[in-house]
């Protein structure tokens, strides 16, 4: 969003985003973009105008708390414990991916419309944030030297994802990242 932006225009925005982060708690990422047009007062071309497609609805609903999982991992890079701090931050965005219902699909989208994971700006800034946290645990030696922020990133989602549907998404989402974390 540019600042020459038209008031109006400005205000749609604010208002698509509004509505599309409510459906999207309803409904995950498949929450309906025409819905979210009628809800908001606008035609459905003033939402695809805004946001070309469901992704960058998706990752434009996510990124505050995708910035605030950022700001989290600065906190943590001079905490004590390099693989505690490392986990402790995993969780976090781990449980936020569960909660957030359409973020796994937005960090996890890989080629729809013509973009690919590595310019999704959501993925990106998590990929950054974990960078320091991943690259302090291996220089303590508590974390694998082949492993990549994108490889964490890909874990939290999977698990997000695998878990999708089941009662208690949460524990078992922890379980398999404890499983993942500390081996067989």
């Amino acid at each position: 969003m540019t600042v020459t932006q038209r008031a109006d225009a400005r205000r749609n925005y604010e208002r698509i985003l509004a509505v599309a982060e409510a459906e999207v708690a309803r409904h995950g990422a498949d929450a309906s973009l025409e819905k979210i047009a009628r809800v908001a007062g606008v035609g459905s071309a003033t939402v695809r105008r805004h946001f070309p497609g469901r992704f960058a609805l998706l990752e434009a609903v996510s990124r505050e708390q995708v910035s605030a999982l950022s700001t989290y991992a600065r906190s943590l890079v001079e905490a004590p414990d390099p693989r505690r701090a490392l986990l402790l931050w995993l969780r976090e965005v781990l449980d936020y991916c569960i909660a957030a219902r359409g973020l796994a699909a937005a960090l996890a989208y890989n080629g729809a419309e013509n973009e690919s994971l590595y310019e999704n700006s959501c993925a990106t800034i998590l990929e950054d944030a974990a960078t320091p946290l991943l690259k302090r645990a291996q220089k303590a030696g508590v974390a694998k030297d082949d492993v990549e922020a994108r490889d964490l990133i890909a874990l939290v989602l999977g698990f997000t994802l695998a878990t999708e549907g089941q009662s208690d998404r949460v524990t078992t989402a922890h379980h398999l990242l404890q499983i993942a974390t500390e081996g067989l």
